[in-house]
């Protein structure tokens, strides 16, 4: 066990000194989320004189982008040159050492989570520094940094999944367009949902409506990944894709004329 988390060290040090040896490997993922908030901090700073924004700094309201925009450029970065090892044949002549393929990964893991949290304290101390106040104290900010971990992860091991798949630099840095179009998709659809579902239901409601539907999200993921595996196995990693994209067309149009009366303005009703 002792050399098992010696080893694990060894390799996620590995890949932190691997990453501060490029210095566009370090700089772009802390800079360029901060500059662009900084433009939309400024050029959305009306927005928090609508009614009912929850707070009068849109620089606190979108803190928590740079935090996801910074654990995807890691994870892309880390998985390229966890794809070059692959490539470079650094990982066959790992596997003639006693060095377990669990290790080598979790240690590839670490390393990024690591990169992942140096950059979420970043934004955090920026953040501050800017103004934002942080009303939950030093618990908030430590989950902020929790779920940055979270976050990193989840990006890093389906990044690993594709270098270890593919053993190319090239797919796994084909990677990030997806997950920026994945990532835009998933901005707006939480938006209209949210925003349809809170004119459509009465204040009252409000919480109730808003429990089940966080109940009935979760039990989908848990379903969903369950028949998403099902058909990765059986039918291949893009019938996934296909399976949600079908599912998709089919909701919007089944519940296309239902939009018109869910989604009234006020003075219309």
């Amino acid at each position: 066990m002792q050399i098992a988390l010696l080893q694990t060290a060894t390799l996620g040090r590995r890949a932190v000194v691997r990453t501060a040896r490029q210095p566009a490997n370090v700089v772009f993922p802390l800079i360029f989320p901060m500059l662009l908030l900084a433009v939309n901090a400024g050029g959305l700073r009306a927005e928090t004189q609508l009614p009912g924004f929850p707070t009068d700094s849109f620089l606190a309201f979108a803190l928590a982008v740079p935090f996801v925009q910074g654990a995807l450029l890691a994870t892309v970065n880390a998985n390229v040159e966890f794809a070059r090892d692959i490539q470079t044949g650094f990982l066959n002549r790992l596997a003639l050492t006693p060095v377990r393929a669990m290790v080598l990964l979790v240690g590839q893991l670490g390393g990024l989570l690591t990169i992942a949290l140096v950059q979420a304290v970043f934004y955090l101390v920026v953040g501050i520094a800017f103004g934002v106040r942080i009303e939950s104290g030093v618990g908030g900010a430590l989950l902020l940094l929790v779920l940055e971990g979270a976050i990193a992860l989840a990006f890093a091991s389906f990044g690993c999944w594709a270098a270890l798949r593919t053993g190319s630099t090239e797919a796994v840095q084909g990677l990030f367009p997806v997950f920026f179009v994945f990532g835009t998709h998933e901005y707006v659809w939480g938006t209209t949902s949210i925003t349809i579902r809170q004119r459509a239901v009465p204040n009252h409601l409000q919480g109730r409506v808003g429990s089940v539907n966080t109940i009935c999200m979760f039990g989908g993921l848990v379903i969903g990944s369950a028949i998403g595996g099902l058909l990765a196995t059986r039918y291949g990693v893009t019938s996934v894709f296909w399976y949600a994209f079908v599912g998709s067309a089919l909701f919007v149009v089944l519940l296309w004329r239902e939009l018109t009366r869910i989604a009234h303005s006020e003075d219309a009703s």
